[in-house]
């Protein structure tokens, strides 16, 4: 008999609810509901918003859609599931679908031509700024191999990314760079750019944060990085139309998650459910399961009231332990681009910074210097002229306390400065995320912190109760990004996560 058939009619259809509509909760329910063969026809997802999607969304710069959220499918290639599915609805270009792009080495940063400008004024040299890139990328490769090494072997000898970088500068600079002592000030000015790239790609404030033990286990595929030409929504859109339009409910945010008991339900006598989910509206929806998949940054903030029981000491531990940073994106529109016609990326380099210098904490004074650089949205045909520019960790926190004019008057002068033109007008529009403001999210995605584990995603990724028996089944689920080992902080490993606990009900229950 199935596992779900001591709580009387759940093995014939048991319910089903899932908190949060975002990529992990909509992929579990679209495989529920699709692979379930209609064993999980009782199924619901309570969405705090008023849309679906969680941190997949768009916003409206003049006539033109952005990517508030996620941007690139990272890996775009036969081993990325979000790529595969978006190719199935036709959601991708023919560009990204060529054979060829699909077995580029992995990046997560757009392909060039990059120009990189001096903060005092002018365009660096190209060559320069190329040598330097390859010795950070040489560097960054050299740390997931060591940590991968380091796996067995205990803890490293420094516990983070950012350590282990630094100490390899100040140890290689002197031999590898026999140049004049202007020449190395001004490319530790632009290693300390691609410190501050790695800060966005890791969601983290510093590099410091991040753990050098686990680094290696981020795994990333190959493909070149690219978009879905009318935005990530297309996607949602489709897997949303999959579903029973009645199993979503938006404006729901739930209050408390109470489990290990046993609930009636009025319209269902006799029928015990182990959860009862209690929403902020008064609401108190019965079931057997509850699959978890609001963000880390949610639990971190609200593990302790949302859920009761408290939560198992481990996976609280886990909960606090792991990283979860806010990245931060600025988009700004210009009536005419003072970049060359096939720019990709512009950076502004700070020829007075170091990597291997502490940054100055007047967020006030210096929050824009943290902005990792600025990507041409492609094609400008059809965009414009728009620079999408990248901020994380503490400034990025503090650039949503400004105003539009604020951040608007503040980088017209970093430009007309970069660029050496005192007259460049400024942007004639602005549009900004706030992701650490966003009560339901507190941040934008997860990392291995200093501290903390693989082990730790494991232990977030367990289901409740920890040891699941005949008489109580699986109760809690978690997905998400952060629960995911080698793919955290991905849109891949969102929808990976959300199929790896539809499938575990699925077996739980076994075939009809």
């Amino acid at each position: 008999m199935a596992a779900g058939g001591a709580r009387g009619g759940a093995a014939l259809r048991p319910r089903v609810l899932i908190v949060g509509a975002g990529l992990a909760g909509l992929a579990a329910a679209q495989r529920l509901h699709l692979g379930g063969i209609g064993r999980f026809a009782d199924l619901r997802l309570l969405e705090a918003s008023r849309r679906a999607g969680g941190r997949l969304r768009a916003g409206q710069l003049g006539n033109q859609k952005v990517e508030l959220g996620a941007h690139w499918i990272h890996g775009p290639s036969p081993a990325n599931p979000v790529f595969r599915l978006a190719a199935e609805h036709g959601l991708l270009s023919e560009e990204a679908l060529n054979e060829e792009n699909q077995s580029v080495e992995a990046s997560d940063l757009p392909p060039g031509p990059w120009s990189f400008y001096g903060s005092r004024g002018g365009l660096l040299s190209p060559s320069l700024v190329a040598s330097t890139e390859d010795f950070f990328d040489a560097l960054l490769e050299e740390a997931r191999q060591f940590a991968l090494l380091l796996r067995d072997k205990g803890p490293p000898s420094v516990p983070s990314l950012g350590q282990y970088l630094k100490g390899q500068i100040a140890q290689r600079a002197a031999k590898e760079w026999p140049e004049a002592e202007a020449q190395r000030h001004l490319r530790l000015a632009i290693l300390n750019v691609l410190f501050k790239l790695e800060c966005s790609v890791c969601g983290c404030h510093s590099l410091d944060e991040v753990a050098l033990g686990p680094f290696g286990e981020y795994t990333m595929l190959p493909g070149l990085d690219c978009t879905l030409p009318n935005g990530y929504e297309s996607l949602v859109e489709c897997i949303v139309a999959s579903l029973p339009e009645e199993s979503l409910l938006f404006d729901k945010p739930v209050k408390t998650i109470h489990w290990g008991g046993s609930y009636l339900e009025e319209a269902t006598p006799g029928r015990l459910f182990d959860v009862q989910v209690e929403c902020e509206d008064g609401e108190k929806i019965v079931a057997d399961h509850v699959l978890i998949t609001v963000p880390l940054g949610f639990l971190k903030e609200h593990h302790e009231t949302f859920f009761c029981p408290p939560l198992p000491s481990q996976k609280i531990a886990a909960i606090r332990r792991l990283g979860f940073g806010t990245n931060n994106k600025i988009f700004l529109e210009f009536e005419e681009p003072f970049w060359e016609p096939d720019c990709q990326a512009i950076e502004i380099v700070w020829e007075d910074e170091s990597p291997l210098v502490q940054p100055s904490m007047d967020l006030q004074a210096v929050w824009f210097q943290k902005i990792a650089g600025y990507v041409v949205l492609q094609p400008p045909e059809r965009y414009g002229h728009i620079l999408c520019g990248f901020i994380a960790g503490k400034e990025s926190e503090f650039m949503e306390t400004l105003t539009d004019a604020e951040v608007l008057t503040a980088l017209t002068q970093v430009f007309r400065k970069a660029t050496g033109n005192p007259h460049l007008k400024p942007p004639k529009s602005i549009l900004r995320s706030k992701w650490h403001s966003e009560p339901y999210t507190r941040g934008s995605y997860s990392y291995v912190a200093v501290g903390s584990c693989g082990e730790d995603i494991d232990a977030l990724a367990q289901p409740l109760p920890e040891e699941a028996s005949y008489s109580k089944p699986l109760q809690v689920l978690f997905a998400g990004e952060a629960t995911h080992r080698s793919f955290y902080s991905t849109t891949h490993g969102a929808l990976l996560s959300g199929w790896r606990e539809a499938d575990r009900l699925i077996a739980l229950y076994g075939s009809p």
